[in-house]
């Protein structure tokens, strides 16, 4: 008896313990304050110390994913991406209207400084197309034969203008934050994609019992739940060159679609040399299976009989 009652006892302070860390788990909590009451041994006893402990783990559980949500953002779901399986490759003319999203919305805050005007070309644009764009925008060169720095008119090899002359003038302009550049954005966040495109097109009001100072705006799907960037796509607001209707979320996809390409131009190369190297591999796979078992088979299978008579 007093082997259990000691076990009991831990029982119920296990409880107590985890109704105290889980406010969620009253009913846990009321179950296990109603076993320490009775005190005894019996079979009833146990479950409801059980039925306590279980309650209240869980109510930690809950306690524990709400404070991580809130943290690190609610967690996007997975949207079926076109470029995403190994045979896929981009959507070209979904890249091209992306690049039109990022520069009638985004390119007003956020820069691109690791893409240049020749990494449009073959991808959206065609070279006259590019070299078109680049002209309509003056680059600080230089210094001239005098020393003097000068404007000239942009070239390919011009990388995408960037908002402001340094961080402090970001920061400056937009209130404290800083536009984060999106050369790599779809890289530098876990579940990139995911990621953009829900944060994109979820702002909401804030539920009840959220308070969001002035200034910033409530997207759950940003970590702490407040951002400093109001939503920015509006259905209408880009006018597509091929036609396709603008609505807020074919903005977002599209504008999801070209980051991605920014972050790995390179990956419908490098898919199809996959496809080459494994092609290369099963035929070398066969030849070598051929010569395994039907060349070698007759070497690897004779009998040698050495006769030491004679």
């Amino acid at each position: 008896m007093s082997a259990r009652g000691a076990l009991l006892r831990a029982l119920r302070a296990g409880v107590a313990s985890g109704a105290q860390g889980a406010r969620a788990g009253s009913g846990g909590r009321a179950i296990a304050t109603a076993a320490a009451a009775e005190g005894s041994s019996s079979r009833g006893s146990w479950l409801a110390g059980a039925a306590g402990t279980i309650a209240g783990l869980s109510g930690c559980t809950w306690v524990a994913s709400a404070d991580h949500e809130g943290e690190h953002g609610l967690h996007a779901p997975a949207w079926p991406w076109s470029h995403e399986g190994m045979l896929d490759s981009y959507d070209h003319a979904a890249i091209r209207r992306g690049f039109q999203v990022y520069q009638q919305v985004c390119a007003a805050c956020h820069s691109m400084e690791y893409i240049h005007y020749r990494d449009l070309v073959g991808v959206c644009y065609t070279e006259e197309e590019a070299k078109a764009m680049a002209a309509d925008i003056e680059v600080v060169d230089g210094p001239n034969d005098e020393g003097e720095m000068f404007e000239r008119p942009g070239r390919l090899s011009d990388p995408l203008p960037a908002p402001y002359a340094n961080e402090q003038a970001a920061r400056y302009a937009n209130g404290g934050a800083y536009p984060p550049d999106l050369s790599l954005i779809t890289n530098a966040r876990p579940d990139g994609q995911n990621y953009l495109f829900s944060l994109l097109l979820g702002y909401k009001e804030p539920p009840a019992g959220v308070s969001v100072r002035e200034g910033l705006y409530y997207n759950p799907y940003f970590p702490g739940g407040a951002i400093a960037m109001p939503r920015m796509l509006a259905d209408g607001g880009v006018e597509y060159d091929d036609g396709t209707p603008s609505n807020s979320s074919q903005q977002a996809k599209d504008v999801t679609t070209f980051l991605a390409w920014a972050a790995s131009p390179e990956q419908d190369e490098r898919k199809l040399m996959g496809v080459k190297a494994l092609t290369i591999i099963g035929i070398m796979w066969g030849f070598a299976l051929y010569q395994k078992r039907l060349r070698w088979s007759v070497l690897k299978s004779r009998k040698v009989v050495v006769d030491v008579v004679n």
